[in-house]
This record gives C-alpha cells, structure tokens and sequence, in this order.
C-alpha cells in the first residue's frame, strides 16, 4: 500500500532572476564582479578622474580660443585662470606641418598625401579587389613619385632642399621609409640568421646584433657627421638621406629579430610538408612558412613601427627638425612666450602622436582577429 502525499502550501515564488544582457549586467560583470575589482575600478575611477579632469579644463574649459599675440594668453588680459593658447597653435600650424617649405609649393607637400591616401586605403579594405596591383602601386611607384613631386627639379617644378623641411613632414617620411625599408630587411636577415651557409648565418648575425648594440642617437650622429669623411667627395648624400639609411638598416635589425621568433614558432611539420610537395626554399618561405610567420608577429611589428615612429624625434639632435624639434624651434619666438605655450605645444603633439600610434595599433588588432584561425570570414 502507498502513502500519497498532498502538499497543504504554495511553493514560495523564486526571485526574479537578474538580466544577464545590457549595459548594467556589463557593468556588473567587468567592473563589480568580485571585491577586488571594485577596489580596483574605484581606484582606477580616482586616478583616471585626477588626470583627465585637469587635462580637460587645460585644453578645453580654460583655454583661449581666439588672439593674435601672446597678450591674448595671458591671464591679467583674460581675466581669469588661462589653459592651453590655442591661438599659438593656428599661428605656427603651417610651420607644424611643414617646416619652412616655401609656402607657394606645399601643394606638392598636400597632393603627395593624397595620392598616399588613395593608394593606401585600398590596401586597408579587404573587400578592395587587385591588392597585387595596389601594392606595387603604393610600395614602389609611390615612394618615387612622391620623392621627385618633394625635392622637385624635375618636370618644371622648383627643387626645394630637404634642409628646408621640417614638421609632420618629415615625421612621416622617415616613419614610411622606415617602415618600407625595414621589413623586408628583417626578413632577409632572419631567413640568413637561421641559414644553413656559415658565412651567411654569421654575416648576419654579426649585422644584426651591430645594429641592436648600438643607441639611434649614435647612429644618426654617425650617418650625418662622420659618413661623409668616408665616402669620395662624389658619394656625399643629402643630410636626410644619411639619416634615412640610418634609421632603415637600424630598424632593420630589430625587425630581423621580431621575424625571426615568428620563424621559430613553425612547426617543423610544415617544413616537411612544404617539401614533400616539391616546393623549394625560396617557394616554401614565400607561400607557406613566411605568410604563417608574419601573422603570428604581427603585434611585435606593429609594436617596433609605433617605436619608429616616436623615435623620429630624436632627429632633432642632428639639426633636422621633425614634428618636435619644429614645435621646440617655435618655443623661442618671444611674440608666444606665455606661461602656458610650452604645455599648449606639448599637448598638440602629443595628441597627434598618440592618434596616429592609436590608429596603427587598433587596425593591427583588426588584421589579428581577422587573419585568426577558425574565424569565420
């Protein structure tokens, strides 16, 4: 016989459960999840709040907008607490940008930077069909089109001496040639590094670790003052270009490096596979261990380009005046000397270093996830 059972109650309702979607459910995830991190978001709150808050009423709330001289900057003629002399800025933009190029041609200047752009947003934009054809346009044509549209002397247009330039404009040509130069010099380093020739693996590294003991400074003193006395009087380079060979074979080097470990991280079974299928050296780097390699390392080069591009400023230090060694150069003109020029000009390029680094960096991110494997397309 069974015993049956009746329950004489109502089961008490059970809490409605929490929203697991949504901008709170987030907030509660990332930032409030366990003790430690809310001590650490309030912390972090604090110190993000100290800085940025400061920094926002420089820039923007104090800041003086409009003027003509250093009088406008001033807080006995505003009549209150002055931030950032935005009108310092508008007054130096061109020299910023350009250095002393002769202000009736830096339409070449401008045109160079659009066909730059042209060239380089298709390649950025998968979709874009003939990348081949895009590439060879960009990393070969562009170089020499934009090098005699700059210098000039050639199809009517007045040569124009690198002496003369400065600004953001050199900034990014030493960070393009770099760049440009640098890859593929990496690369043929670290295949050397790893050769199975003697004298070519010990060539190379010999090369390479030249280049990674010594200091930029060094090199670019080098390349500017003391290659001329040991070249013939007919070899002598332009002060830019000495520099320009400096900074390649420099970067080079640690690129070589950043390759290299992207080498190593192969399994051994894709060489064999390469093989196996009948391809030689140069067609099982070129199609099957370097396209792997160079994805794997993508962060270390995206990393040693954004050094590149900060370390341009230490051209300065060879009399060629890059985005700020022009804004130092302005420094000294008495009609802007205020308390806050300095800060204002420093806020500028900090804000263009950090854009353009930003830029680089988060369309790396994007070339990893989407060069990741089992990622769907």
């Amino acid at each position: 016989m069974s015993a049956t059972f009746v329950r004489e109650q109502l089961v008490a309702p059970m809490e409605q459960p929490r929203s697991n979607v949504g901008t709170p459910a987030w907030l509660q995830q990332k930032l409030f999840g366990s003790v430690l991190n809310t001590v650490v978001t309030i912390i972090s709150a604090v110190i993000f709040a100290a800085l940025v808050w400061p920094a926002i009423r420089f820039m923007l709330i104090d800041a003086v907008w409009d003027g003509s001289s250093r009088v406008d900057c001033l807080a006995e003629t505003v009549g209150r607490p002055v931030g950032a002399c935005w009108p310092f800025i508008a007054a130096k933009f061109a020299q910023f940008m350009y250095g002393f190029y002769p202000a009736e041609e830096v339409w070449r200047i401008n045109l160079t930077y659009a066909i730059g752009i042209v060239l380089l947003a298709p390649l950025l934009i998968p979709p874009v069909p003939y990348k081949v054809l895009n590439a060879i346009l960009f990393f070969g044509v562009f170089p020499v089109v934009a090098f005699y549209l700059l210098i000039g002397g050639v199809f009517g247009l007045p040569h124009v001496e690198t002496r003369v330039w400065g600004g953001l404009l050199v900034t990014l040509v030493i960070t393009f040639a770099g760049i440009i130069g640098a890859l593929p010099i990496g690369i043929v380093l670290a295949l050397g590094r790893r050769s199975s020739l003697l004298l070519v693996r010990w060539f190379c590294v010999i090369f390479i670790e030249f280049w990674r003991g010594v200091p930029l400074i060094t090199v670019l003193f080098f390349a500017t003052y003391m290659l001329p006395f040991f070249l013939p009087e007919a070899w002598k380079l332009d002060p830019l270009a000495r520099v320009l060979i400096g900074v390649i074979l420099f970067a080079g080097a640690y690129m070589a490096e950043v390759v290299r470990g992207g080498l190593q991280a192969i399994p051994r079974g894709q060489y064999e596979a390469a093989r196996a299928l009948g391809l030689g050296y140069w067609k099982m780097m070129a199609f099957v261990v370097l396209p792997q390699a160079l994805k794997l390392v993508i962060p270390g080069m995206v990393n040693s380009f954004i050094a590149l591009f900060k370390d341009t400023t230490l051209v300065l230090i060879v009399a060629i005046f890059d985005l700020l060694g022009q804004l130092r150069a302005s420094f000294a003109d008495p009609n802007w000397a205020t308390p806050v020029t300095l800060l204002t000009g420093f806020a500028f390029a900090g804000m263009i270093y950090f854009a353009i680094s930003f830029a680089i960096s988060r369309y790396a991110l994007y070339v990893e996830r989407r060069l990741s494997t089992g990622v769907a397309h």
